[in-house]
């Protein structure tokens, strides 16, 4: 509110109060607030001083409401610029006077187009319907305004009806740019197309990689978002997450607002959006940074030159809690004089709007109180401030496009007028078309600002980067970097800086850990770092994951690959050990059971075990032994071809042996005639042998040229498992089966010898021996089957040196026990007797 000491200070100045209230029109059109100065060239002006309406859905007389400070000391710039233009000295314009004519647009295009008929026709008020068919030469030459390019579309289509030339000093749409639509239409801030290549390079410069649009229904918004998709999809290294265009009514508080205000909040909270892009109007920017405070969204967002240096919306309590905010703004400057004009009180001038501020902001009851410099952002409180405080509330940007606006109509009048420092060659009488043609070639320099319009009336200007440096003192709005158009962003130390800071968590660009990638998991756009699977790495930053090779596997981290294991039967395992072992006692003990049997060759117990069949059979063991090596150690194509194949051969030629034996003794003691010739037949050792050994040779030499085992690698998790495959699977079968097949027939041939009169117990051994054999493959076999792992070489070792110790030690070692340790029965007189005694138990006659 006003302070007492500065409203005396004004109240001196009543006098001059009265008189403009005498100027003062007294048509307020529709109650829009309207500010008129005469004089021999009139420049209107349309300023949202007001930037909202209660408009809705049902027709009715419009009011403004929303009063804005900053706009009110806008139109104080075009005010004060006319002002020194009309003072200076030496005279721009010699023995002419410049007026203005300003109306309260409220940002309404209706109220708008109201009063830019009002401009552009010589009788005051005039209503729609009275306005003629062809409208005649009006005195107002040239507008400055409006400040949203939604309603700097509506009027430019009406002044351009007399060609009045019109110079925004705040509508950036590309849009606007069309001469065919816009003839008259020019302005001294940037046109959209660069703001948004602006935008789109500070995107780039950060390496942000997911952005979310938000625009509005107008042609400030809808142009802008357009532009953006349009960029950032030629752009490989961004993607657009979501865009989101709010309707018109979206300034105002009701359901619809808070539906819509809450399923965006919902969608950005949700998004992965490292920046989101505000593209709209400053009352709409202000309505979502309002939720975002009070969600504490904390995201990265970049202004328009619509909100980025609005004062009252970061002046938010809490706007740290939304994030950081970054935006664009035509190059600021001060407006000369203007500042020192605002603190002397406007240098005891006055206007209409001046006096509406004065008397809304003017509160008897308030006048003992403090000087109140705090500009209120609350909902719906009007934007009052000491007379004293106002000069801290102009802004650089639009106070300076509207002051450059005004050197611009100037300096078109001085060109077309042909003046110097005293006089002017051509009196007042000139048409706006002739003023148009002039400011469109104008080409000069206002203190530091050069300016020139091109052929879309766009003017050479910059923008400066802005960064709000939120602190507990307040928000500073600074400029961090500057954009020319064609020209890639100045980045200065500073902003360098800014790019250090941490990666948020809603960042695309995010540092994934080695052994991780950066994976769609079903976002619209950014990636998330996914660890990579099994078996695969990624060794640096969210490489894609790549597969490790066969022989490999990743590391726990999945940052690399290690070689996996080889794993076989080592040497030095402990059931090697004892597999080798067992193996050397079996070649020892069988080399020894050879010597014993070559030096009792000739005693019966030898003669009763085969006779030469028994070095044979001892032969065949040996090999057995010597073939459980094979299995140990790195398998190599050697070692699998003689392993299962040799040692079934070796087996059935011992095997063979016993048979022959087993056919030698129930010969021998066979009595009856009937079948006696026939059995006879079949004692041919040595036919034997060589009949059932060769059977075997004949389906073990085949399976060696055909598909002989051969050594496999088995690949787990990190090992890599070395066997020997087995080859063919049914050749495989047939050397088993064969093999089970002669231990049965020797088991039941010796079975049945178990009756007849053995001495030695040559048969019941046999018997023995046979039937450990068939126990110990019928275990092993399901377990061979069913284990992994470098253990099922052994197996097979285990189950072939059980085999022939069965036999070395149930069928030939009791043999060497008679033959070293019971002598007194390894003779014929010993047998004689044994067998006479046998028959005469079961009272059989000896023949």
């Amino acid at each position: 509110m006003i302070s007492s000491t500065a409203h005396k200070a004004w109240g001196a100045r009543g006098q001059c109060r009265d008189i403009w209230r005498k100027r003062r029109k007294q048509c307020t059109c529709e109650n829009l607030l309207h500010a008129y100065s005469p004089g021999d060239i009139i420049i209107g002006g349309l300023f949202p001083i007001h930037i909202q309406t209660n408009r809705n859905t049902t027709p009715g007389p419009l009011t403004c409401r929303k009063y804005d400070l900053q706009m009110f000391l806008r139109t104080q710039v075009m005010i004060y610029a006319i002002s020194e233009i009309n003072q200076r000295t030496p005279r721009v314009l010699p023995n002419f006077t410049i007026g203005y004519d300003i109306y309260d647009t409220c940002g309404d295009v209706s109220l708008a187009i109201r009063a830019t008929l009002q401009l552009l026709t010589p009788e005051s008020c005039l209503e729609p319907s009275l306005v003629p068919p062809a409208l005649p030469e009006p005195k107002t030459k040239a507008v400055i305004g409006e400040r949203y390019s939604e309603v700097s579309v509506a009027v430019a289509r009406v002044v351009a009806l007399s060609a009045v030339t019109q110079i925004s000093y705040g509508s950036t749409s590309e849009l606007l740019s069309k001469k065919l639509k816009f003839p008259t239409f020019l302005r001294t801030v940037s046109s959209d197309e660069y703001q948004t290549k602006a935008i789109a390079e500070l995107v780039w410069q950060f390496k942000w990689q997911t952005v979310v649009i938000v625009g509005s229904d107008d042609e400030y918004g809808k142009y802008g978002r357009d532009s953006l998709v349009d960029i950032f999809s030629k752009m490989k290294d961004v993607c657009v997450e979501f865009t989101i265009i709010l309707p018109g009514y979206f300034s105002q508080n009701n359901n619809q607002t808070q539906n819509l205000l809450h399923s965006l909040v919902t969608n950005i909270s949700k998004s992965s959006a490292e920046a989101i892009i505000i593209f709209t109007k400053d009352v709409n920017a202000g309505i979502i940074m309002e939720a975002a405070i009070k969600h504490n969204l904390n995201r990265t967002w970049i202004a328009s030159d619509a909100w980025s240096t609005y004062t009252k919306l970061s002046a938010m309590p809490g706007i740290e809690k939304a994030g950081e905010v970054f935006g664009f703004i035509s190059q600021r400057h001060e407006v000369p004089g203007f500042k020192d004009y605002i603190i002397s009180m406007f240098n005891g001038t006055t206007n209409a709007i001046l006096e509406d501020y004065l008397t809304l902001c003017s509160n008897p009851a308030e006048e003992n109180k403090e000087s109140n410099c705090s500009l209120n952002s609350q909902e719906g409180s009007e934007q009052c401030l000491d007379l004293s405080c106002l000069a801290s509330y102009i802004d650089q940007d639009e106070s300076f496009n509207i002051y450059l606006a005004v050197q611009v109509i100037v300096e078109g009048l001085r060109r077309l007028l042909k003046c110097d420092n005293h006089k002017c060659e051509r009196n007042a009488t000139f048409t706006a078309l002739e003023l148009l043609m002039e400011i469109k070639k104008v080409n000069f320099t206002v203190k530091t600002t050069h300016i020139f319009f091109d052929s879309n009336g766009d003017p050479s200007l910059g923008y400066d980067i802005v960064y709000w440096n939120m602190t507990e003192q307040g928000t500073n709005i600074k400029t961090i970097g500057v954009f020319w158009p064609g020209q890639k962003i100045k980045v200065p130390e500073d902003l360098v800086k800014l790019r250090q800071v941490a990666v948020t968590a809603y960042n695309c660009s995010k540092t994934c850990k080695p052994g991780q990638e950066l994976k769609n998991q079903g976002k619209m756009c950014c990636n998330d770092c996914v660890p990579c699977a099994d078996r695969e790495f990624s060794a640096e930053n969210g490489d894609k994951c790549k597969n490790c090779g066969p022989d490999q596997y990743s590391s726990p981290q999945r940052d690399k690959c290690v070689n996996k294991t080889d794993e076989f039967l080592q040497w030095s395992d402990p059931f090697t050990i004892i597999l080798s072992s067992s193996g050397v006692f079996g070649i020892i003990a069988s080399i020894v059971f050879s010597v014993l049997f070559a030096i009792y060759h000739s005693t019966p117990i030898v003669k009763a075990v085969g006779g030469y069949l028994c070095f044979l059979e001892l032969f065949s063991l040996l090999v057995c032994f010597c073939l459980t090596f094979s299995f140990s150690g790195r398998p190599t194509v050697a070692s699998c071809m003689v392993s299962l194949p040799l040692f079934g051969i070796a087996f059935t030629l011992c095997i063979s042996c016993i048979l022959a034996n087993l056919l030698q003794i129930l010969v021998g003691f066979n009595f009856d005639l009937k079948i006696g010739p026939w059995v006879q037949k079949l004692n041919k050792p040595m036919a034997v042998v060589t009949i059932v050994s060769g059977i075997q040779v004949a389906l073990c030499v085949p399976w060696l040229f055909l598909s002989p085992p051969k050594p496999t690698l088995q690949h787990f998790d990190k090992t890599i498992l070395h066997l020997c495959d087995s080859g063919s699977m049914n050749f495989f079968i047939a050397m088993l089966g064969y093999i089970a097949f002669l231990a049965i027939v020797s088991f039941l041939f010796a079975f049945k010898g178990k009756q007849l009169p053995d001495l030695y117990k040559n048969a019941s051994l046999i018997t023995t021996s046979m039937l450990l054999f068939l126990i110990i493959w019928i275990l092993l076999i399901p377990i061979y089957i069913n284990l992994v792992g470098v253990y099922k070489q052994a197996i097979e070792s285990a189950a072939i040196l059980i085999s022939s110790y069965s036999i070395l030690g149930c069928h030939l070692a009791p043999k060497c026990y008679i033959m070293m340790f019971r002598k007194e029965i390894n003779n014929e007189k010993a047998i004689t007797e044994y067998i006479r005694k046998h028959y005469e138990q079961n009272d059989m006659a000896v023949k």
